[in-house]
């Protein structure tokens, strides 16, 4: 494999921690910064799609709000509706409780 000279201007702390790097680990300097760089471009550069917006909508029984979700529930041995009205009785006791009740 062919090799081409170079010139870079990188900040000296950059090129500092290259250094000690290259030294830990018994590598040239420049052995050091190609494998970096190797890496560097190894990661893709294809920007990750964003989350799927949430479901929006309305019970048709009570009228309250409702967010659906793409995926099912992880089970966890409580159905979810108990999780959540547990984490809200919790939290309104909180309340109360930090309200002097």
């Amino acid at each position: 494999m062919g090799a081409m000279k170079t010139t870079l201007d990188l900040p000296d702390a950059l090129v500092k921690e290259v250094k000690v790097r290259a030294v830990q680990e018994g590598r040239k300097l420049k052995d050091a910064v190609a494998e970096l760089l190797r890496r560097g471009l190894a990661v893709s550069t294809v920007p990750e799609s964003p989350p799927p917006e949430p479901v929006i909508g309305k019970d048709r029984r009570t009228g309250l709000p409702l967010i659906g979700c793409r995926h099912q529930p992880a089970a966890r041995g409580a159905s979810a509706p108990r999780r959540m009205a547990a984490i809200l009785l919790e939290q309104e006791t909180g309340w109360i409780h930090d309200a002097g009740g």
